[in-house]
């Protein structure tokens, strides 16, 4: 089917759609079933932490290398890899008959997820030439999440309820085979004319920067940042990225391209995926912790109260892709930022154990307004103006910034709630006000780097490292490359499409 991909963009995102929707809704589903986890297994609450953090680990240190390696030998080819590993690893979670088996099949879901979501986005940026177009298919992306935020808290409770907390891993099993079937059928193949050359030192320094710095964060909670382990880990990580920072410029085909950050759009994108995700990971264990341990609440019932937030965020993502093809990803990122600090601000002001429920919800729907706001720029300007031949590369360096971003809120959050979590009301309260003001820091954040790399000079930078990417990719090659943060530039898909295989 020659023609299939062309004729039918919109039924790809659909499809790049239902990858993201399986990956996010079993992270929601997970947090529902957690408490049937540790009856059933007979765990302790660690226990429960790695069942969490384990998948976290290995998607963080695997990124960079599956989008770089389906820019090598195709994304599709890549995909329907994620898809399989991901569908299997769901049905061995669900039969795992103790912890040990459920952590391991857990890291084996996420090497499947390491080679959806960045690869997938890939496939929408090849599919979607016009950047216009991209932008509302990225709206819509982004919009997934927000579905799953829904939906997850929800679906995870009713299916714990009624089949045990095994069925929250059935669900994974027919959307991953559907998306298998729909993806050979209708998603054409694409990779970079080039094959780039393996760079497995660059890929070991990432996997040590990222397995290193994601175990200190996780682990510093309860070891405290003084432990000779998380002063080893963090002092690995630093060696590790100085080592990437002088070894990545001196190779041909470097595993990421150091020189994308010379663009201060990308770059700014990258911080402020660290920031928002980072507030959203230090909102949802607050939050949760304080609606089930103060205000009494099941977790099916918290999850109905945060509802507002994953409303919001639905709402509000197709109309960021909307204002981003329209406008650029100034005015969402701005609006983004002063959303998610005015949620902050207004709980650390208010927080207490009788905070009126008309308060909680306005904050909430702030939240979501943010989140659902942020995500469509910066996903946007992460693979605008790069090459499409490491489209891939561009792609999980934001979803990794996600990550790593979701990673540091937890563990921020985590260790400032950890002594009043299980203590009296007043002492979780204190914590949980200085706890929103850190995740209005966060939002200050985006509302900042969104501010200073959204402008002229920011532009400027995006053209000038676009246009020397494209010259030595393409020597002599004609047409002004794309600039992310402007709806279009003349002579943008003139210079790319001639970068790009695609077959089916």
């Amino acid at each position: 089917m020659p023609d299939a991909a062309p004729r039918r963009p919109w039924l790809v995102l659909a499809i790049c759609c239902m990858s993201l929707l399986i990956v996010s809704l079993d992270n929601t589903i997970l947090n529902v079933a957690l408490p049937a986890i540790q009856r059933d297994l007979h765990t302790s609450v660690s226990g429960l932490q790695w069942t969490v953090d384990a998948y976290t680990l290995v998607l963080a240190s695997l990124l960079m290398l599956s989008g770089s390696t389906a820019d090598r030998v195709g994304r599709r080819r890549v995909f329907q890899i994620g898809l399989v590993v991901f569908t299997a690893a769901s049905l061995l979670c669900s039969l795992a008959p103790g912890l040990g088996w459920l952590v391991v099949a857990r890291m084996l879901q996420a090497v499947g997820g390491s080679m959806l979501n960045p690869v997938a986005m890939s496939i929408i940026s090849n599919t979607f030439t016009d950047s216009r177009q991209r932008a509302r298919a990225i709206g819509v992306w982004s919009g997934v999440v927000g579905i799953s935020m829904a939906a997850g808290p929800i679906v995870g409770g009713a299916l714990v309820e009624s089949a045990g907390w095994r069925a929250v891993f059935w669900i994974n099993v027919p959307i991953g085979l559907a998306a298998l079937f729909l993806t050979r059928r209708y998603v054409p193949e694409s990779r970079a004319p080039r094959p780039r050359r393996v760079d497995p030192v660059g890929q070991v320094l990432v996997i040590v920067l990222l397995t290193t710095l994601t175990y200190a964060i996780i682990e510093s909670p309860e070891r405290g940042w003084t432990s000779p382990l998380v002063v080893g880990c963090a002092a690995a990580a630093l060696g590790a990225l100085l080592g990437l920072l002088w070894y990545e410029p001196r190779r041909t085909d470097p595993l990421i391209e150091l020189r994308f950050f010379r663009s201060a759009p990308f770059a700014g994108a990258t911080v402020i995926a660290v920031a928002a995700f980072a507030s959203l990971g230090g909102f949802l264990f607050v939050s949760s912790l304080y609606l089930q341990n103060v205000r009494g609440l099941t977790p099916l019932h918290a999850g109905l109260f945060m509802l507002p937030m994953a409303v919001m965020a639905l709402l509000t993502a197709p109309v960021s892709g909307r204002m981003v093809a329209s406008r650029g990803p100034r005015v969402p990122l701005l609006l983004a930022g002063t959303a998610l600090c005015a949620s902050a601000v207004l709980q650390a002001l208010t927080y207490s154990e009788h905070l009126p429920t008309a308060v909680l919800v306005v904050a909430y729907l702030l939240f979501g307004t943010g989140f659902g706001l942020v995500n469509a720029p910066i996903t946007n300007t992460a693979v605008s103006g790069m090459p499409r031949s490491q489209a891939g590369v561009a792609a999980a360096v934001a979803s990794t910034s996600r990550q790593i971003g979701q990673s540091l809120g937890v563990a921020v959050v985590g260790a400032l709630m950890a002594g009043g979590a299980y203590a009296h009301t007043a002492a979780f309260t204190d914590a949980g006000r200085t706890a929103w003001w850190i995740i209005a820091g966060c939002g200050a954040a985006v509302l900042v780097t969104g501010t200073l790399t959204s402008g002229r000079w920011a532009r400027e930078t995006a053209l000038r490292t676009a246009e020397r990417l494209a010259a030595e990719e393409t020597p002599g090659a004609p047409g002004t490359p794309e600039v992310p943060g402007t709806p279009e530039v003349p002579g943008a898909s003139g210079t790319k499409e001639t970068k790009e295989t695609v077959n089916t």
